[in-house]
This record gives structure tokens, C-alpha cells and sequence, in this order.
């Protein structure tokens, strides 16, 4: 398991597939779940959603842990923290440019 901290690339390339999103999302908000039950709402194959839960689990966003024949999944949101922190870092830099336009529009109104 790849528990180091994915960069923001990875973690976007990751995420970009809706079926991915929609499984990471399905974890966050409903905890642990199995694959089976994963499967029955996935849309994909069982075998399609294995593939996607072994790339979410090679970024870190996901953890597994078996129990008998059956895997059992959990998102790990704090994952995320390299999104967080470039969306953070984008905010503060779109919010200058936004602050330097408001600044020259006004000098031109004058």
C-alpha cells in the first residue's frame, strides 16, 4: 500500500474517471464497504471496479483490508491534503489577479 503522501498530478489523474470519483465518494460518505456491494450500484462489472479500486488504492485514496474471501474498502479523505493545499494556493493566487483588475479598473474609471 502507498501510504506516502500522492502528488496533486496523481491524485487528478486518479479522480478524473466519473467511475473512480464515484466510488471514492460512495466510501467517504457511506465508510467501509465491500466490493460486492460496490458492484451493485457501480454500473461496471465486478472486475471493472476491482481495476478502479487498485488504482485508487495505488494513489493512496483508499485502503483494503480481507477478510475471509471478501475485501473490504475505506477512503482516506486526508489524502486529498495535496488538492487541498493547491486549491488553496490557487485561491490566494486568482484572488490577486481578481484584487490587480478591480485596482486597474478603477484607475480607469477615474
Amino acid at each position: 500500500m502507498n501510504l506516502s503522501e500522492p502528488t496533486p498530478d496523481l491524485l487528478f489523474r486518479t479522480l478524473a474517471d466519473p467511475t473512480r470519483r464515484a466510488l471514492f465518494e460512495r466510501l467517504c460518505r457511506e465508510g467501509e464497504l465491500t466490493v460486492r456491494v460496490l458492484t451493485d450500484q457501480a454500473g461496471v462489472s465486478q472486475p471493472a471496479v476491482s481495476k478502479h479500486l487498485g488504482v485508487l488504492k495505488e494513489a493512496g485514496l483508499v485502503t483494503d483490508r480481507q477478510e475471509g474471501r471478501q475485501s473490504h474498502y475505506s477512503a482516506r479523505p486526508g489524502a486529498l491534503a495535496p488538492l487541498v493545499d493547491w486549491t488553496q494556493r490557487m485561491n490566494v493566487f486568482w484572488e490577486r489577479r481578481f484584487d490587480d483588475l478591480e485596482d486597474l479598473l478603477r484607475r480607469m474609471d477615474q
